[in-house]
């Protein structure tokens, strides 16, 4: 095989319609390569040993450059190229956008007696973010989200979770999330600053941010997507409840990854179905 690569986003989905072309140090065109629906790209072109450069092409998305030595096997291993939408580096268009909990994800993974993890997920919420149209590091975000609609695959584990050792979601019915500012973490990321309510104590919490793009939808509007990350401590929130194996392992971790896969809205309101 002369010519391998593994084509994805920057969230680890492939390109199936990316072209990669490799030309040697004179400029020529030596091969031209289309992945397949797995974003893989093979082609048995054998490549006399040398310098190439190798550049990652597809609608949509903004162009990779890099270079690759072929050795006297006459591969060249590009391994895997990350593509970033076009215009992924800027924020959407300023003015108001609304989440779309039914393109949307809020999830949570804990580890479980030490060894594997158990994943949840809110199936209530709402939210909007207001992009600024001069200063980004004034836009805002504020969400909310239903306690009790957790849902982690298991009636029992999810009555406990909502219960006064966890959420208690009763007295304490939503969750909500404020942003505080924003900077720039790098040419495609940003780290939101905001504060979090939960389980009745607010507390400082920073997002990493990913901007993945915006587009038309099938429904005459514009859409923008976004995947963010966090870590929470359960004791920052006064979620004490833990059993102690044996061994002294935890049977649930204190530590909360969170996961956010956003889907806005350009404008005040989702579009009627």
């Amino acid at each position: 095989m002369g010519l391998t690569a593994r084509i994805r986003t920057r969230d680890g989905w492939a390109v199936s319609h990316a072209v990669v072309t490799v030309t040697d140090m004179t400029g020529t065109q030596v091969v031209r390569a289309e992945a397949d629906a797995e974003g893989a790209v093979r082609d048995a072109t054998e490549l006399a040993p040398g310098a190439y450069t190798v550049i990652v092409t597809a609608v949509g998305y903004a162009p990779a450059a890099s270079s690759a030595i072929v050795t006297a096997s006459g591969r060249a291993e590009v391994g895997t190229v990350t593509l970033a939408r076009q215009g992924g580096t800027e924020l959407p268009p300023p003015g108001p956008w609304t989440i779309d909990p039914a393109h949307s994800s809020v999830a949570a993974v804990a580890q479980h007696l030490g060894i594997s993890s158990v994943h949840g997920r809110f199936t209530e919420f709402a939210g909007t973010i207001e992009i600024a149209p001069d200063d980004i590091t004034k836009s805002r975000v504020e969400a909310v989200i239903r306690a009790a609609s957790i849902d982690t695959g298991n009636g029992m584990r999810d009555g406990h979770l909502k219960s006064p050792d966890f959420l208690d979601a009763e007295r304490h019915p939503e969750i909500t999330y404020r942003s505080t500012g924003l900077t720039a973490a790098g040419s495609d990321r940003w780290t939101v600053h905001g504060e979090l309510a939960m389980h009745g104590v607010v507390r400082p919490v920073d997002l990493d941010l990913a901007y993945l793009g915006t587009g038309a939808d099938p429904w005459g509007g514009t859409r923008a997507a976004f995947r963010a990350t966090t870590e929470l401590r359960r004791e920052d929130f006064a979620m004490n409840y833990n059993q102690v194996l044996q061994a002294g392992i935890a049977a649930i971790g204190t530590t909360l990854r969170v996961e956010l896969d956003v889907q806005a809205v350009q404008g005040e309101s989702l579009p009627v179905a």
